[in-house]
């Protein structure tokens, strides 16, 4: 989101997906999401019908972190923005 240099107001507006609310709750869904894909693992090592899908919890498992990490980043760097103001 460009800011305007001059702006009227001076508070940037967040949309809400973007507020920090929104970003808890995100994270605290894939981190369901992360647990849910270990017990599917789990499942699927202990199981010998499921080894050839064993890729289908690890790939949900890899992307619900990715999100976890790329939110957790983005809540830190506004938190070091609004704190060096």
């Amino acid at each position: 989101m460009q800011l305007d240099p001059n702006p009227f107001f001076r508070k940037v507006i967040l949309p809400w997906y973007d507020s920090d609310a929104s970003c808890w709750l995100m994270i605290v869904l894939m981190l369901a999401v992360l647990l849910f894909a270990v017990a599917g693992l789990a499942e699927a090592q202990h199981i010998s019908a499921y080894h050839d899908h064993r890729w289908v919890p690890l790939l949900l498992l890899i992307l619900s972190a990715a999100v976890v990490v790329s939110t957790a980043v983005r809540l830190i760097k506004r938190h070091i923005r609004r704190s060096s103001r």
